[in-house]
This record gives structure tokens, sequence and C-alpha cells, in this order.
């Protein structure tokens, strides 16, 4: 079955007190459990638990161990941190009561291969109570050519359509979500304006039915929505003009993907 399919699922099959998610290459260290537990009991009104962890790449050499988070975190300031980029976050290693999750209407499948759909739904859990995290490293997160990786320009735009129609939503009902996305924004659609329009440069033109400059304007669209006041100009960004104007013809395109191809870095 879909990925969608796959973890569409999780709400309808019979569960315990308590689930959690892992994908298929990930690894749980041997005291994932157990440190959970003890978690648990320090923080029984906690709705979303998390531990540290490690990045690993294709043959489980050690790539990375994940940015420091805190004890304890809120909605509000996970959103601020996901905006910021100061947050290391997967589907893999988080752990819920299964009536929330069921509550809350699990994974939004909507969202194109799941992307970003992990993110809304660890806000909606976190907005039930708030976010026990331990110090301690507990799974292995793999780095390969996952579908985050390999996903087109279309599919990822889409996905991040979703996501802004999500923080939208709950920002008009919690003035913390509101606050936090207009405090920071703009620092997250200029990031993502800028790496998903070159997402989309990178897709064939026969794979999307949107151009680079259509993007960039439905970029301001929400920003006029989510930052409302703020001056917004992605065409003042150099990586982002450029991403526009190389999209313009196929010439240009096909220049940029060769450059690409032989000098990755260029860019």
């Amino acid at each position: 079955m879909s990925i969608e399919n796959n973890w569409g699922r999780i709400k309808s099959v019979p569960k315990n007190e308590f689930i959690t998610l892992i994908g298929h290459d990930d690894l749980l260290e041997p005291n994932y459990l157990a440190i959970m537990n003890d978690l648990i009991q320090k923080h029984p009104e906690a709705s979303l638990y998390q531990s540290h962890f490690k990045y690993i790449n294709e043959t489980g050499s050690l790539l990375n161990i994940c940015k420091p988070m805190d004890e304890i975190q809120y909605a509000h300031e996970f959103l601020a941190c996901f905006m910021c980029d100061t947050i290391n976050s997967t589907g893999t290693g988080y752990m819920m009561r299964s009536k929330d999750y069921d509550a809350v209407g699990g994974m939004d499948c909507s969202f194109d291969n799941l992307i970003f759909a992990d993110y809304a739904l660890w806000i909606d859990l976190m907005l039930k109570g708030y976010k026990a995290t331990s110090p301690e490293i507990t799974f292995q997160y793999r780095i390969h050519n996952s579908l985050s990786k390999t996903t087109g320009g279309q599919q990822y735009q889409q996905a991040f359509e979703n996501f802004l129609q999500f923080v939208i939503d709950r920002a008009k009902t919690n003035d913390k979500i509101k606050m936090i996305t207009e405090r920071y924004g703009k620092t997250m659609m200029l990031y993502y304006c800028e790496s998903l329009s070159h997402r989309l440069l990178k897709t064939p033109r026969n794979q999307r039915e949107i151009v680079v400059s259509e993007f960039i304007d439905k970029c301001r669209h929400y920003a006029e929505i989510l930052i409302p006041g703020q001056a917004f100009d992605p065409s003042k960004e150099f990586r982002i003009r450029i991403a526009k104007q190389l999209d313009n013809s196929s010439l240009s395109r096909n220049t940029f993907l060769l450059i690409k191809k032989f000098f990755p870095k260029a860019f």
C-alpha cells in the first residue's frame, strides 16, 4: 500500500495505551522503552514523549547527533524552533497515548508523501499538553534517499502549502501559535521559498504543473496571511531570483542541471 494508506490505517487498528512510530530501517536502542517509561512517570501530564538521537548512514556509521532539546517544550516553542531551523525532528522515536493520537485525527494523510505531516501531528499533540524529552540517546535515524529527499518539487510544494494552511488554522485559535507565526514566519517563508524554488527547478518540467515564478507568488500570498503588515519580497534574495530566471526557458534549466550535476556545490 502507499505510504499514506500505511500510516493512515493506524487510527483503525487495535492499540495499547501507548504507541510509537518508527521507520522500517531506523533503530531503537535497547534502553528505549525503559527511558520512555521513566519519562512518562516523571511527566504524566505530557502528551508527547521524545529523546535525543543519532543520525546514521546506510551502513550504520554515525553521521551526527541531533541538536539539543529542552526537557519540556510546548507547541508554540516547537513551532518556533522549526521555523528557525534550531531543532531536529524525525518520524521516529516519539511516543504518545493512543487515545490522544486518535483524538487529534492521527497522521494527516492529505500531505503528499506525508511531508510535513509529522510536524503537524506533533504540534497538535503538544497542544493537548506538552512534549517531554529525555537527554538520553535512545534511537538511530537512518539518512538515505528517503521520500523526503526524492520527492519532486511539485509534491513538496503542495505539502508545504498544506502545512502553511495548518499553521494558519492553528494561529486562529491559539494566541501563542499566532505570536510565534508573526515573529518567525518570515524566516520560515524565505527559507522554504528558496529551497523549494530550487527543488522545483530541479524537477523536470513535464513532472510539475507549476513554474518557479508561480510558486514565488504563492509564497507572497501566504506571507500576507501569516505575517500581515510585514515586508516580504523574496525576489530580493539572490538564490530565489536566479531560480526564477533559470526556470524561464528549457535552455537555462538544462544548463543549470548540467552544472549542478558536475559541480553540485555551485548553487
